[in-house]
């Protein structure tokens, strides 16, 4: 497979995102924290490429981008009001929540009845989310290795194996999104990032 480089402001970035997302390939592009690869979320070929592409144990649930939090019905149950808090003061932006997962989901998305959920704050990606709908998406790196800032550093580790690369420019992020697992009432920080515990601890607080 030879993987192509477009910048994200060509007219033909979008069609062509759009056009290999549907017929299930994968499409690696910037966001707010590090570049990311994405799948169709409903399509179970596209996930398993993600797997097989970045060598990810299939223990480790894939998360998913939203185009606007309007669009977490697709996905995931009515949130409860400490979640929807939550997503009113940090989406867009790094914050992942992990939350119940609907049936409609394929089961290789994750082991888990649960899924992590969120809506970055980048317009390339946003715009590229609105268009395709919900993506399986997760760090365009091997597992283990860096996430990648630029299109080149997503080329250096995922070239040959992915459809198309869409150059936005160095993201803006460098550091993976805060993980908070929402699933029952007591939240638990499963991964620190760019969100501090103490800033969701300050809106839990005017609950």
């Amino acid at each position: 497979m030879k993987t192509k480089v477009i910048s994200i402001q060509d007219a033909q970035a979008l069609p062509q995102a759009l056009e290999i997302l549907k017929s299930g390939g994968l499409v690696a592009f910037p966001t707010d924290t590090v570049y990311g690869v994405g799948g169709d979320v409903f399509n179970p070929q596209a996930i398993e490429s993600i797997y097989a592409v970045k060598e990810r144990p299939r223990e480790k649930a894939l998360p998913i981008l939203l185009g606007d939090a309007a669009h977490l019905s697709a996905v995931s149950p009515p949130p409860q009001r400490f979640v929807q808090r939550l997503m009113d003061s940090f989406w867009p932006g790094p914050l992942t929540l992990v939350l119940p997962a609907k049936s409609t989901l394929p089961p290789q998305l994750s082991p888990y009845p649960t899924v992590g959920v969120r809506v970055p704050a980048h317009e390339g990606a946003l715009t590229l989310l609105r268009a395709s709908g919900p993506l399986a998406a997760t760090s365009a790196n091997i597992s283990g290795r860096k996430a990648p800032q630029t299109a080149q550093g997503v080329l250096e580790q995922l070239g040959g194996r992915i459809d198309l690369i869409l150059d936005g420019g160095r993201a803006p992020g460098g550091e993976s999104s805060t993980v908070v697992d929402c699933a029952s009432e007591k939240l638990k920080i499963l991964r620190e990032g760019p969100i501090l515990l103490e800033e969701i601890e300050r809106i839990m607080s005017n609950e």
